[in-house]
Parts: C-alpha cells; sequence; structure tokens
C-alpha cells in the first residue's frame, strides 16, 4: 500500500533553495531551562525548539488542523498486514557537517532512541526490537515491526535523524555519546548550533544548506533563552528585546501585551490538555472515593471565569475537545463540596497530608496548586504545595514513590492520536515513561492493546471512547481545560507556521523585517 504522503506537500517548486535576503536574529524568552540538547533524551514541550530547529525527522507536522509532509523522506509505503514500513528518502539532504543524510543514521537513530529508553522509546520498545530496522540502499530505509502498530506513522515524527559518524565518533564507554549530544548538535536541521549554556539557554545559526531551501527574509539567528518570570518575559516582549515567547502566557498578560504597539498576538486552538495528574498507587490516592472526592473538590468555573477570564475551554476528559476517542455524552465532574465530603466519608483509611508539585514560571499551575489546597481544607483535607521547575517534577515522575500526589500540568500534542493523550496517561505499559498518573486498569490496558495493533478506524474510536470513559468514572486524574495558544510576537516577525505539535517555535518558515 502506497503512501499517502508526497514529496509536492513541502510547498517547493524542486526543492532546491531559493533566493532569500537576511532578516536578522530573533531571541524567544522561554519559561524552562534549556539544560539538555539531545533529541533522544528530551521529549518535552518545553524544550522542544531544539528538537524542531536542530534536527529532522522523516515527516513533519505542520498547519492548524495538523497535516503531516514529508521531510527527510519523499514518501513510504506499508505492507498489506501492517508490519513493514519502507521509507524512500531524499537524495540531497545533509547533516550540518555536510556529510549526507542517509539510510544508514536513520538506522543508527532508531538503535540510539531504543537503546538509551528515553525521550520518544516508548513510542517504539514494543515493536522495534534492536538489529530489526535495515538500509538496503542509502536512500531505502524498512522497519519491520513485530506487528501492527496503529500510532507508528503518526510518531515517525519524533523520530530525529542524527549523524552517527558524528555521534559514534564522541561515545564513551558504550554510551551512545549521550554526555556530548547533551551539549552538541548532530543534526541536520534548519539551524546549526553555536552556542549552548544550561543556565542561559543556546543560539544557532541559519543552515543554508538545508534541502527545503530559504524564501522571503528567513532569520539568520536565532536564541531561545531562559526567562522563568513571566513579568520579565512580557516587558523583554514590550521593550523589543524580545521578539517570541510561549503562547500560554496567564490571559491577563496577553491582555496587558495586547496594548503594546511593538507586538501582535497570533490566537489559535491547541490540543493542551491541563489538569491535575494524580498519582494513582500512593497510599490514599489509589482509594477511587478519595480521588473523587478530590475531584468533586476542584472549582472548575470559577478557575476558568474568574482567574483564567473564560481564555480556555472546559475539557471534561483527557483528550482535547477538537480530537476523536471522547464519548459524545461524557460528562465530568462538578464542583460540589458536599459530594466531595460524602466520597470522603466511604474511605477508610486514616487521612495524611497530600503533596501538590506545581510548576515554576507556569502561573496557572501554581495557581491551581493553592486554589486546590484550600477547597482542600473545606472537606478535612491537607495540601502542602511545593514550587519547583519543569526540569526537577519530570525527574521525580520517573517511580510512583517520588512523584507528588498532585501536579497541576498540561498534556501537549506529540502526534495527533487519541493514544497521544488518555493512551500514554493511563496505559499501564507506559508507567516510568510517558504516564503521568500510575493507573492500573486490566480493562483499560486490554483495550488499550487491542486499539494500537487495530487498523479499523471505527473500532479505534469505540476503544478510546471506552477508555476514556473508564478513566473519568475512576477519578484517575482531574480533567480542566483544552487550551488556546496566544502567540506573542513582535511585530517585526511574520509567517509562523503554527501547529499544535510544534507550538509555533519552529523557525524554518518565519520571517523578520530588521
Amino acid at each position: 500500500m502506497k503512501g499517502a504522503l508526497g514529496a509536492a506537500a513541502l510547498g517547493l517548486s524542486d526543492g532546491k533553495p531559493a533566493a532569500a535576503q537576511s532578516g536578522g536574529r530573533f531571541v524567544f524568552a522561554n519559561n524552562s531551562p534549556y539544560d539538555n540538547l539531545d533529541p533522544h533524551t528530551i521529549f518535552d514541550v518545553s524544550r522542544a525548539a531544539t528538537r524542531l530547529n536542530l534536527y529532522d525527522g522523516l515527516y513533519r507536522w505542520v498547519d492548524n488542523p495538523p497535516t503531516m509532509i514529508p521531510w527527510l523522506a519523499e514518501s513510504h509505503t506499508v505492507s498489506d498486514d501492517g508490519r513493514v514500513y519502507s521509507f524512500k528518502l531524499r537524495s540531497d539532504a545533509v547533516f550540518h557537517d555536510g556529510t549526507p543524510v542517509t539510510s544508514a543514521d536513520v538506522v543508527y537513530s532508531i538503535e540510539r532512541i531504543i537503546a538509551l529508553r528515553k525521550g520518544p522509546a516508548s513510542h517504539y520498545l514494543d515493536v522495534i526490537k534492536p538489529g530489526s530496522t535495515q538500509a538496503p540502499d542509502p536512500t531505502t530505509v524498512v522497519f519491520n515491526l513485530t506487528q501492527p502498530y496503529a500510532i507508528f506513522l503518526a510518531t515517525v515524527p519524533d523520530l530525529l535523524i542524527v549523524n552517527s559518524a558524528l555521534v559514534k565518533a564522541n561515545e564513551t564507554d558504550g554510551d551512545w555519546a549521550e554526555a556530548w549530544l547533551a551539549r552538541n548538535d548532530a543534526g541536520s536541521g534548519s539551524y546549526a548550533l553555536r552556542r549552548h549554556d544550561p543556565a542561559v539557554g543556546w543560539i544557532a545559526r541559519r543552515f543554508t544548506g538545508h534541502f527545503a531551501g530559504w524564501t522571503g527574509e528567513p532569520i539568520d539567528e536565532i536564541e531561545f533563552r531562559t526567562v522563568l518570570d513571566t513579568s520579565t518575559r512580557v516587558l523583554g516582549l514590550i521593550r523589543g528585546e524580545f521578539h517570541g515567547a510561549d503562547g500560554f502566557m496567564p490571559y491577563d498578560q496577553i491582555e496587558r501585551l495586547h496594548w503594546s504597539p511593538n507586538v501582535q498576538i497570533i490566537e489559535q486552538e491547541a490540543m493542551r490538555v491541563f489538569g491535575l495528574a494524580l498519582n494513582n498507587q500512593k497510599p490514599l490516592m489509589n482509594n477511587v472515593h478519595f480521588r473523587r472526592a478530590l475531584a468533586y473538590a476542584f472549582d472548575y468555573d470559577g478557575f476558568i471565569t474568574s482567574i483564567l477570564k473564560n481564555s480556555v475551554s472546559r475539557n471534561p476528559g483527557p483528550n482535547p475537545n477538537t480530537i476523536w476517542g471522547t464519548p459524545a455524552d461524557l460528562r465530568g465532574y462538578d464542583y460540589d463540596l458536599d459530594r466531595a465530603r460524602a466520597e470522603l466519608a466511604k474511605v477508610a483509611e486514616p487521612l495524611r497530608v497530600i503533596s501538590i508539585n506545581a510548576l515554576a514560571g507556569f502561573s496557572d499551575s501554581e495557581q491551581a496548586a493553592f486554589l486546590f489546597q484550600n477547597a482542600l481544607r473545606q472537606i478535612g483535607v491537607e495540601a502542602v504545595v511545593e514550587v519547583s521547575p519543569w526540569t526537577v517534577i519530570l525527574s521525580r515522575m520517573s517511580t510512583p514513590e517520588t512523584r507528588a500526589d498532585i501536579i497541576p500540568v498540561w498534556r501537549s500534542s506529540f502526534y495527533i492520536d487519541p493514544n497521544n493523550w488518555v493512551g500514554e496517561l493511563f496505559g499501564t505499559r507506559y508507567h516510568g515513561a510517558r504516564s503521568f498518573s500510575y493507573y492500573s486498569n486490566p480493562e483499560f490496558d486490554k483495550r488499550l492493546d487491542r486499539a494500537l495493533i487495530s487498523r479499523d478506524h471505527e473500532e479505534r474510536r469505540k476503544l478510546y471512547e471506552e477508555m476514556t470513559q473508564m478513566v473519568v468514572d475512576d477519578a484517575a486524574g482531574i480533567f480542566i481545560y483544552n487550551t488556546r495558544w496566544y502567540g506573542p510576537y513582535s511585530r517585526k516577525v511574520k509567517d509562523i507556521r503554527y501547529s499544535p505539535v510544534n507550538h509555533g517555535q519552529d523557525m524554518r518558515w518565519v520571517s523578520m523585517s530588521r
């Protein structure tokens, strides 16, 4: 079966570089640190810019609604049994050191991802065995899956390709050069790394030899700088010190930026769900009645209306409102302290202090934590709030023992399929990798296993709807809202090609006037 995507989707007439004029230097103020640049170990939105700009994948997600287009691959085919995917690579792509990108680099990249078992590895560990991917010639790569895998093609853009010769040259004691690649660049992306300081950020220059070519006024140099304080990011945009920042700032700050003559706000529907991630394995948290008490104790309307000024949409389940896989009649929880107390009365265990770990620099996360802390006190549950950087929270999430009881956090779109949300958040197979919840339900897992191998869309829809209903019934998480993206950029910037997968940080199409 031939792949549906063709090279024409690149939007280029002949794939050759076109004339372009210099567009100066772009500075992005980010609300998380860039402590690691390795595209096979980092896999979160906060540090996505390095993956998007320094590296290329076989395909790429663009635009809104998201569309997948050919990138390093021109096309693909799939065997009738859904187990063999063959990709035809472009012949004109090169890494930043001028080395051609070949199928051997693709093979090395998937082997490295599987070996490191970090970042996007959870997509592939169950279906790609070490040594099973083949490179019959320099422009053909063949993935031999252990079974049909419904989300494989959707995750292919997450398989970023590294320069195998360069990485191998920097390996130490079989570490796959993990320490080296955390600080260096081995990509073919639209920009090539110039400088990296984990405490400050990174700077990259436009790679003029990129296969997709350049038109208009592309940006010559990009800097992604760590600026944790929201007011500092806002003031920097108003003063023209920054040319872009995250599109998920507090809405009162977005309104403030609206008045600045130097700033434009680009508004888009996102696929980013915010809620309270619950640690379903800790004592008390593993009691469904206690979790339901928590779900009834959050003031959804007050948070959305009074604090967020209706800048977001109520989302009663784990999937964003804009994707299939949620029952049409799904009803979530309402703020009802009497029902919360009634559920709490069914809990036999003695109550204890609950830990809430909010994300530093993310006001929605911090505000939700303190709002919830106050509500819990009204039903007799004490909670302590800690505010930590995302990298600290992420490191704690690797085991249920070190993870907080509750984390107010977003689930973003890494690929477009309900498995990105309800599947990964609550499937036992994703514990320690992509799951925020440590929820285990054999009936849920049975449906998830079937949904991942089914090639029947309607069957998959029904399965994900059933899984979604299960986690809501079990209060496995507290689901609050789906975001809108309000991207603040300098008025000098144009041609932002926003996608719910790239969060407006893919700079290869962006132009900027002097």
